[in-house]
């Protein structure tokens, strides 16, 4: 009776009843969700040879909330490659203007343009004494991107997507002693450009989210780029402005990549939740497998692709890249296949004791998927996905810890 024994002991660890079936520890035989597991609340566990421990509602399709990003992710490297780097160039046309194109970096931060500047100042400085204006091309994305499940708040996760954007779309800022705004941020100014914005959103600290609403997101980057070349000493006569490069006629003048490769984004990515750069990477994919400009359906059309010809994972619905629309909808059993696909690149994900890891969460969804390793090494998959008000991944964790590490 040992393996009678041993699957009596897993089910009184998991879920503290007591089940009467006579099968392998290893057996993937349903069971009852009335006692067990709600509807709306899936679990899924497999060993690090593929066997699967338990398995509750594995096929019932789910909100995944942020877990979605391990499927962006993979889809990402499979696209663009792991060693990819997000570019950004900068022409000057026959009137001396600098025009400016960007591919999606979702890096590209006040530190960043300032370094850039210090490299433009020699090349611009060759290119002639005085700049007209600063073009911002912004056209390989597509204009006005609406990610199902964002809302307008001020929050980072709302910012609109694009593909010249700086500081992830957003404007850190606090009210000085002196009753006037300043940065909150040393490395970033706080640009004129925006205070009427700062002005309107009556608060006095914290941060507001630019939008596409007079291309607002594309100027404030070029803006960033006017005051850190002025800072370079180079001469600038004209105004920013949105328009196209001429690929014919422009010179290009500087190519920069970004210090960064995908693989280092998704760390970040992963790290912090990101739901713009999810999205940024989501469109950049998209435009990569089939051509600019990255739209949305273009960035859910790959994740299907992959998703159904390299992970044979299928009837998955996808509405954009972050997880944060309730449209999005996986079983556990195909969230287990990308899991198993993301396995060697685990180190990319949080890393707590011997557990690598994402979560998900939006109001009444709490998810979680990851890995486990036991004291002789051996690897764990494991997928938990509650779409309930009130509960929390988290009281699955405990069980599945003790059937790993016993």
């Amino acid at each position: 009776m040992p393996i009678f024994s041993n699957y009596i002991k897993i089910l009184f660890i998991l879920f503290g009843l007591l089940f009467l079936e006579n099968h392998s520890l290893y057996a993937e035989k349903p069971l009852n969700p009335d006692t067990i597991c709600a509807k709306n609340e899936a679990v899924l566990v497999s060993d690090s040879m593929g066997k699967i421990l338990v398995s509750i509602n594995a096929d019932e399709k789910l909100i995944p909330a942020s877990i979605l990003k391990i499927l962006t992710s993979l889809t990402a490297f499979h696209y663009l490659g792991t060693d990819y780097r997000f570019a950004t160039e900068f022409y000057i046309d026959d009137d001396m203007n600098l025009k400016i194109k960007g591919y999606g970096d979702p890096l590209l931060t006040s530190k960043v343009v300032q370094e850039i500047s210090e490299t433009l100042k020699k090349r611009l400085a060759d290119a002639g004494p005085v700049i007209g204006d600063i073009i911002m091309d912004d056209s390989y994305f597509a204009d006005r991107i609406i990610i199902p499940g964002r809302s307008f708040s001020p929050e980072p996760y709302d910012a609109p997507n694009g593909a010249l954007c700086v500081n992830f779309n957003t404007v850190f800022f606090k009210r000085a002693p002196n009753g006037s705004f300043v940065s909150a941020e040393p490395e970033t100014p706080l640009l004129p450009f925006i205070l009427k914005r700062i002005n309107a959103s009556g608060i006095n600290n914290g941060r507001i989210v630019l939008s596409h609403f007079k291309k607002e997101n594309r100027l404030y980057a070029g803006h960033m780029f006017q005051y850190f070349l002025a800072k370079q000493g180079i001469k600038i006569k004209g105004r920013v402005r949105p328009g196209r490069i001429d690929t014919e006629k422009d010179r290009l003048i500087f190519r920069y990549y970004s210090k960064f490769t995908i693989k280092q984004v998704v760390s970040k990515l992963l790290e912090f939740s990101n739901n713009f750069i999810a999205n940024q990477v989501l469109l950049a994919m998209g435009a990569d497998a089939f051509g600019a400009p990255g739209t949305l359906q273009k960035g859910v059309k790959a994740m299907l692709a992959y998703s159904e010809e390299q992970l044979k994972a299928y009837n998955i619905n996808i509405s954009e890249g972050s997880g944060i629309s309730r449209k999005n909808r996986i079983s556990a059993r195909n969230m287990l296949k990308i899991i198993e696909d993301f396995k060697p690149y685990r180190n990319l994900m949080r890393h707590c004791g011997n557990e690598y890891f994402k979560t998900g969460t939006l109001n009444g969804i709490s998810t979680r998927a990851g890995y486990l390793m036991n004291q002789e090494g051996a690897l764990f998959s494991f997928i938990i996905m509650i779409n309930k008000q009130g509960e929390s991944a988290k009281k699955f964790m405990k069980k599945i810890r003790l059937i790993v590490e016993n």
